[in-house]
């Protein structure tokens, strides 16, 4: 398969007041599954179409498997694009939509039918080759443009949202198949998605974007456990962080101060947080990385925080328990609770966080604090 090198690569659409993608640098390596997410508007879709040739490159460079790719065409570049929308050929087959690219080619009929069926074997829909699109579902018709993908043995595989219009239980289903295809075909993938979910479970390392800007290209766990900033921070995982902007105060011993709440920070942090002693910072905390004080015996826990449940979310085996601190009801709060607890709206719990997982950023530029 290829690597990809992306070298300070800027798209800059005629009359727009800032580039949609600002200085973007990217190592992805061969057989890698590399995942761009990021909210809508943050440039990921466009970066993927630069890298397939789709728009044009304002400035830096594009490298595939060593080559320069910026002013070559999408046919000359090796890779091969899985849309949002099929884009399969209504009045063909499902053999003719996969066999039409390879057709263009003028690749031997023997050799067609050998890779269509092959990779109809691989995606399981050897019995829907006699098919048009409209007598299939949507996943089946999704399948059918992998498969289209599949037969031109291309560098690079570039999917752009392509689960976005399957219902949940597909996507999850398709998730899991896309990741299988990863492990037989063996190739280098780069998927695009909005959703943080489908990245985390997905992807061998993820690009995060915002405003058109990377802002940490690293593992899932990394992302969660040692996110850059506050952006990557919140953006990550599900329920959200959560955050609270306060100030560092010496005294006795370093403390976090809010309106919310005061705790004295762990010794392990003081270091790092003294340079912002009476500035404003703000406090970051995981929901799965709170707990009931009455409960958790084991784990090395911060100073106790007193809260108010204001609703609960059973989600089966687990709850999200939206809380508020006593001191101030206006902003509210998330943690996961093991649904066996049974807690109550109005219950008053005392919790604390896990020493190892607090966070804390800078209030002006929302970088972490390491």
């Amino acid at each position: 398969m290829a690597t990809i090198q992306i070298e300070n690569l800027e798209k800059v659409y005629p009359g727009a007041e800032r580039a949609t993608i600002q200085k973007a640098n990217l190592s992805i390596q061969d057989k890698e599954f590399v995942v761009l997410v990021g909210p809508s508007g943050c440039g990921k879709s466009t970066l993927l179409r630069m890298i397939a040739g789709l728009e044009e490159i304002t400035s830096g460079e594009l490298q595939i498997d060593g080559g320069r790719m910026n002013e070559l065409s999408p046919k000359d570049r090796d890779i091969a694009m899985v849309f949002q929308n099929y884009a399969l050929y209504p009045h063909m087959t499902v053999f003719d939509n996969m066999a039409f690219g390879l057709k263009l080619r003028k690749t031997p009929k023997q050799e067609i039918k050998h890779k269509v069926e092959h990779a109809a074997k691989i995606l399981d829909i050897t019995h829907l080759l006699d098919r048009r699109p409209k007598d299939m579902s949507g996943g089946q018709r999704q399948r059918v443009a992998i498969g289209r993908s599949i037969v031109r043995d291309p560098k690079v595989f570039l999917f752009d949202e392509p689960l976005s219009n399957l219902d949940a239980k597909l996507r999850v289903q398709m998730r899991a198949e896309i990741k299988k295809l990863h492990r037989q075909l063996d190739a280098t993938i780069v998927y695009v998605t909005h959703d943080q979910i489908e990245a985390m479970t997905m992807g061998d390392r993820i690009v995060v974007l915002k405003d058109g800007i990377v802002q940490q290209f690293d593992s899932p766990m990394n992302l969660f456990n040692n996110p850059q900033n506050k952006f990557v921070a919140g953006f990550i995982g599900s329920p959200s962080m959560n955050f609270i902007e306060g100030k560092i105060v010496m005294q006795k011993e370093a403390t976090f101060k809010s309106k919310d709440l005061q705790f004295a920070v762990p010794k392990d942090l003081r270091p790092c947080l003294k340079p912002y002693e009476g500035k404003n910072v703000v406090f970051g905390f995981r929901p799965e990385y709170i707990y009931d004080k009455a409960v958790e015996k084991g784990k090395r826990l911060s100073e106790s925080m007193e809260i108010e449940v204001e609703a609960l979310e059973p989600i089966g085996s687990e709850t999200f328990v939206y809380f508020h601190f006593s001191g101030n009801p206006d902003h509210s709060f998330c943690f996961r609770s093991n649904s066996q607890l049974a807690y109550a709206v109005g219950d008053k719990i005392t919790i604390g966080v896990d020493i190892d997982r607090l966070r804390f950023f800078e209030a002006d530029t929302e970088k972490r604090i390491m």
